[in-house]
């Protein structure tokens, strides 16, 4: 249970705590898909010359997340959960405001890794935050409870970007989320007790780290799982970078790329819903094995169909896949990140911090991959899907043997 051991502020109710987690975790899913909209402008102002290099200014964003992830887990089991949110919080602003002030596109990719860094503070010392006070299926009930409330964002943000383009322009974008950076740090400031006791502080090191990462490496739960959610978040990363391109080029669909991004995210949310009610019953395990075998299975029926129309399908059958397929993913989120920090309890910050960076780097690695083979068909996209759910279903059904009730 939280102890208040270092803070007066009164207890807030299980609600405020998921929504506060939501939005400090939402600071992510903001910084990609509100700019998503952006991309072509931001690529024409700075002098970008190929338009698979504004994939860039996503995945910029995403190396600075995992370098940063590695290292604000061991300092909040150091400094405290509270402490190293703020400093993220911190950096996260200056790089806001190096983009805004960017009129060079290497400017530009320099503020969003830092960017990266300092949301890496809030989105990996949340899930400490949470582990400090749930475990098991009861965590994962929790972390779906956040991401029902996170899953708003993808939804509302390339609207708000694109909202923001209609009456100024792509600086304003980063403005917004310096706002809701400050506002994200007054909550948390005034709000949330901090959950870790100064007798349970560990000094910084990086012996401790490396043994961290040692012990995630032999924990069969925790290193399958985090390999399959990197996986898995390769997939989104691969569809976050190129979908831009897919919609608006590939199916020409213009402004209206904000609505059809929206929609493929109700089904994420939907599917966090659906997911925290029947993971109490049920167990992590058999929904994660579910989600994956569905997955694999419709995105290889799915690429044969595709590619009889030569890799550009009709529109309406790319949505009719990508529903169920991000329903999938939704599932997938909450369930994989809890199974990876089941056996880490006892090393929740560290712990946290090497999933994260671990996951980091694999989806960056091969995610980044994924949108920059774009090639006008959505070929790429389907395909990584399905090898990457395939691997992550591997990777799931060794981790479970014998332990199928978690």
């Amino acid at each position: 249970m939280m102890t208040q051991s270092d803070s007066t502020v009164p207890t807030r109710s299980v609600a405020e705590f998921v929504a506060l987690m939501a939005l400090m975790t939402s600071i992510v899913a903001l910084s990609t898909d509100a700019m998503l909209p952006a991309l072509p402008i931001i690529g024409s102002d700075l002098g970008v010359e190929f338009a698979n290099d504004n994939q860039l200014v996503i995945s910029a964003f995403f190396l600075g997340l995992a370098v940063g992830q590695i290292f604000f887990g061991p300092a909040s089991d150091s400094i405290g959960r509270k402490s190293a949110i703020s400093i993220g919080f911190a950096i996260f602003a200056a790089g806001c405001v190096l983009s805004i002030v960017a009129t060079d596109f290497n400017t530009m990719l320099a503020g969003r890794v830092l960017q990266g860094i300092g949301a890496a503070g809030p989105r990996t010392v949340a899930v400490a935050l949470v582990r400090d006070q749930y475990a098991g299926r009861a965590m994962a009930r929790i972390m779906s409870f956040v991401m029902t409330v996170f899953i708003l964002v993808p939804i509302v943000a390339p609207l708000l970007g694109q909202g923001i383009l209609y009456v100024g322009n792509w600086q304003g974008i980063f403005f917004l989320f310096l706002a809701l950076a400050v506002v994200a740090f007054l909550w948390l400031t005034i709000r949330q007790p901090e959950t870790l006791s100064r007798d349970k502080r560990h000094r910084f090191s990086l012996g401790r780290i490396g043994g961290a990462v040692i012990e995630v490496c032999s924990t069969r739960m925790a290193i399958g799982a985090a390999l399959a959610a990197g996986a898995i978040f390769s997939a989104m990363i691969g569809y976050l970078t190129s979908s831009q391109q897919i919609f608006q080029d590939a199916y020409g669909v213009g402004n209206l790329f904000p609505v059809f991004f929206a929609v493929l995210a109700v089904a994420i949310g939907v599917a966090s819903i659906v997911n925290a009610r029947l993971v109490m019953r049920l167990g992590m395990q058999k929904l994660t094995v579910w989600s994956l075998s569905a997955l694999t299975v419709m995105s290889a029926v799915f690429f044969v169909i595709a590619m009889s129309f030569g890799g550009v399908p009709p529109l309406w059958s790319f949505m009719l896949y990508g529903l169920p397929t991000f329903f999938c993913m939704g599932v997938l989120f909450g369930n994989l990140n809890a199974m990876a920090m089941e056996p880490l309890g006892h090393i929740a910050g560290v712990g946290s911090a090497v999933v994260a960076s671990l996951t980091g780097f694999i989806s960056l690695i091969i995610g980044s991959s994924i949108g920059r083979s774009y090639d006008g068909t959505v070929l790429p996209l389907v395909g990584g899907y399905g090898v990457l759910a395939a691997v992550a279903l591997v990777l799931v059904i060794w981790v479970g043997g014998g332990r199928a009730s978690q």
